[in-house]
C-alpha cells in the first residue's frame, strides 16, 4: 500500500483517522528531510537540490514526503534574509552566523513554516514540530532556545486585516 500524497490543506477531520496519522507521518519526515539537507547546505555549501536528493535516495523517501521537503527547502531558501533577520531581531545575544548550526536551521524550518508557510500548516504546528526535531538533533537546551525564539517571532506578526470591506483588497 502506497501513501496518498500531501495536498495543499489536510483537514484533519477529513478523511478517515489512519490516512490522517499518514499525512502527519509524511510531513514529519519530509521536516526532517528538509532540515537534514539545510544543515548540511549550510555547513558545507552543496547545492540544496542535490543534499536533498541524495538524502531521500538514501533513505528511499516517499515521493510525497520528497515535494514537501523540496518545498520547505526552497521557501527557506527563498526567504532566507528575511527569516535570518528575524532569527537576529529576536535572539540579539546570539548572531545569526555564530548560532549552532542545528539550532540556526531548525529556526529557519520553524520560521518558514510558521510565518510564510502558515496557510498551509497551523502556527502550533509548526512551532511543535521544529522544538521536536530540537529535541531530536540539538542540545540539551535547543528545544527551549527554539521554541521561545519562535514564539517571539510568531508574537511579533502583525494581526490580520479586518478593516477591509468585503470585495476590495488591503
Amino acid at each position: 500500500m502506497t501513501e496518498e500524497p500531501l495536498t495543499p490543506r489536510d483537514d484533519p477531520g477529513g478523511g478517515t483517522p489512519a490516512r490522517h496519522e499518514g499525512t502527519v507521518r509524511q510531513r514529519r519526515r519530509a521536516r526532517t528531510l528538509a532540515f537534514q539537507t539545510l544543515y548540511e547546505v549550510d555547513l558545507t555549501g552543496h547545492r540544496p537540490a542535490e543534499v536533498l536528493d541524495r538524502l531521500a535516495g538514501e533513505i528511499h523517501a516517499n515521493p510525497a514526503v520528497v515535494d514537501y521537503a523540496r518545498h520547505l527547502v526552497a521557501g527557506v531558501a527563498q526567504h532566507r534574509a528575511e527569516i535570518d533577520e528575524r532569527i537576529a531581531r529576536h535572539a540579539p545575544a546570539w548572531p545569526v552566523n555564530q548560532m549552532a548550526a542545528i539550532d540556526r536551521n531548525l529556526l529557519r524550518l520553524g520560521i518558514f513554516e510558521a510565518i510564510y508557510n502558515s496557510t498551509t500548516i497551523p502556527v502550533g504546528v509548526a512551532i511543535n514540530e521544529a522544538v521536536e526535531l530540537a529535541k531530536l538533533y540539538g542540545s540539551e537546551s535547543s528545544s527551549r532556545f527554539v521554541n521561545g525564539v519562535l514564539g517571539q517571532v510568531v508574537g511579533d506578526r502583525p494581526p490580520p486585516r479586518t478593516d477591509v470591506p468585503s470585495g476590495e483588497s488591503p
